[in-house]
């Protein structure tokens, strides 16, 4: 799965590459997707194959690792429609695949899901999932869960309504579906819910906590990282932000927006949930990856659920009840809120750096990227550390009226972004969850857009924005090994095991997504507020790097 495993550490217990030996890497493989958009994604490894799938138009290709080269044995071509390109807001990513029983299982641009035969590339089943008539698109990588395959849409920055939906992994036929607003019939909220706070209790909150019938255009998309704890049988993901950014349009909490849902995996019912942001004014989106490990927390061993949030804070969670144990602050620049009150789960605000209509607000730390976007973390079982690809990017907001025309942008904000005190743009940062505490970071000069994977050989990886990808010893942050890669990375390293009993590294080279979009030749940098404000924190990409679609594999 392109987690790598249920609980999405990203943990690799390969050991062969080792600080005193990953200087020898060198590329052994390399293989042309044919597109130039971002290649967000990660590829699978499966019985000796490599299963690569590309941006729109979400080729999905079969690489043979027992024959010298990896030359590709099949190709499966799902021909998403092609509207679906001019609608996804953020660049026509695809995060990846899942593989069970046989079969790769994955998801368009245009809102649909697939089976495919993982032997012979044949198509088992295709299902329609989402409406790109009303800006509804799919990006993320499923998981499958007990002959679920579990999906989610993107499309909150076209006032699409945020769901989630469980197919059924022999025929796609739909099981469950779980909307994050309207009533609690829709949001399949039960008796069996038990929020740990009092105020995430109330009857019908996905409505009340809106205006009007603003929740039926109130976003919550689910287009993030999913997990999965097989000993409680619940199902862990964050949603989006809330449908318009301009705040002064949706006074309320507007639940159930940037919000983390434990869901039962076989009918869908919310067990427990907690929104991070209430009222999000700034585009925090609660989709982060959510780890789960075990931590010691005031000297008891506990289930956690680790969520480092774009909004600046590190949340630790009891799995099992959805009790916050900690919310530290993990990028020290964080302005918006001074703390988060674990008495009530609240952030305790700077109102001098909340967005209002009409209104300039300058120096919001994070932007609206975040001080962590959709790109993933990792945490060793060796260090017990989470190792966290960070942006260092704030920002100027006004909110402005926004008029919802169904397929198009709904958006209602001018944000202007860039570099954040201390003039880099990213980092790699090592922290101690259990504790709260920084161990060490390592500077970059642009975001890192880059996933992490952490191994026991005590390597980690990465890629930058300029196409390095790099190798860091995971003790202590120093640089081991790095490689000049044709274009950005944006991508997600993986490690494997090949045929002949060597650990491989893969890793996507195409610069893309939405802040490294701004890398294209028709995305233009003179206006500092375009590409939804990020190019005015990143101008210099263009003369850095340059649009690709490779894969590349390195061994010693």
């Amino acid at each position: 799965m392109s987690t790598g495993s249920y609980s999405a550490t990203r943990f690799s217990t390969l050991d062969e590459i080792t600080p005193a030996n990953v200087t020898g890497l060198q590329e052994v493989i390399t293989f042309s997707t044919g597109t130039l958009q971002g290649h967000e994604g990660a590829p699978l490894v499966v019985n000796n194959t490599m299963y690569v799938i590309t941006p729109f138009p979400n080729i999905l290709y079969a690489l043979d690792l027992t024959r010298p080269g990896a030359p590709a044995k099949w190709s499966y071509q799902p021909n998403p429609s092609d509207r679906a390109y001019g609608i996804a807001c953020c660049d026509v990513v695809n995060r990846g695949a899942a593989y069970a029983d046989g079969r790769i299982y994955y998801n368009t641009l245009d809102a649909h899901t697939v089976a495919v035969d993982a032997n012979t590339g044949k198509e088992i089943w295709k299902t329609k999932v989402g409406n790109i008539d009303i800006g509804e698109t799919i990006t993320m990588a499923p998981i499958v869960v007990k002959n679920k395959v579990i999906v989610g849409n993107s499309g909150a920055e076209l006032g699409v309504r945020g769901w989630v939906v469980a197919l059924d992994a022999g025929n796609g036929k739909e099981v469950w579906r779980a909307y994050a607003t309207g009533p609690d019939r829709d949001v399949l909220i039960g008796p069996n819910f038990q929020p740990f706070y009092a105020d995430h209790r109330g009857k019908d909150l996905g409505v009340t906590t809106w205006p009007g019938e603003q929740w039926k255009l109130g976003g919550a998309t689910a287009w993030g990282w999913f997990s999965y704890d097989p000993d409680l049988n619940l199902i862990y993901y964050g949603t989006a932000n809330p449908g318009v950014w301009n705040p002064d349009m949706r006074p309320g909490d507007n639940k159930w927006a940037t919000t983390i849902f434990a869901r039962d995996a076989d009918n869908g019912e919310a067990r427990w949930a907690y929104q991070m942001t209430p009222h999000d004014a700034w585009d925090h989106d609660g989709i982060n990856e959510n780890i789960l490990v075990d931590l010691p927390i005031n000297g008891k061993t506990r289930k956690v659920l680790i969520h480092p949030d774009r909004n600046g804070f590190i949340y630790v969670l009891d799995r099992a009840t959805g009790e916050p144990l900690r919310a530290d602050k993990y990028y020290a620049q964080a302005n918006w809120a001074d703390r988060i009150d674990l008495r009530t789960g609240r952030p305790v605000e700077n109102p001098a750096f909340r967005p209002r209509q009409g209104v300039v607000t300058r120096g919001i730390c994070p932007g609206s990227v975040g001080s962590k976007d959709e790109q993933p973390s990792a945490y060793s079982a060796v260090t017990g550390w989470l190792y966290i690809p960070m942006n260092n990017i704030c920002m100027d907001y006004e909110g402005m009226e926004a008029n919802y025309i169904a397929g198009t942008p709904y958006v209602g904000a001018s944000v202007r972004m860039y570099a954040g005190a201390g003039g880099y743009r990213g980092s790699v940062l090592a922290w101690d969850a259990a504790r709260g505490q920084k161990m060490w970071e390592v500077k970059e000069n642009f975001p890192v857009w880059s996933g992490i994977v952490v191994t026991a050989g005590g390597v980690l990886f990465y890629g930058t924005m300029d196409g390095w990808f790099k190798a860091l010893d995971a003790r202590d942050g120093r640089e081991l090994w790095k490689y000049k890669v044709g274009s950005g990375i944006v991508g997600h390293p993986m490690t494997y095991r090949g045929p002949d009993g060597t650990q491989y590294v893969a890793v996507y080279s195409g610069i893309g997504g939405w802040m490294g979009a701004v890398a294209f030749p028709t995305i233009s940098t003179d206006d500092p507020y375009t590409a939804l404000g990020v190019a005015g924190a990143i101008p210099d990409i263009k003369q850095a790097t340059t649009m690709g679609g490779m894969l590349y594999v390195f061994s010693r």
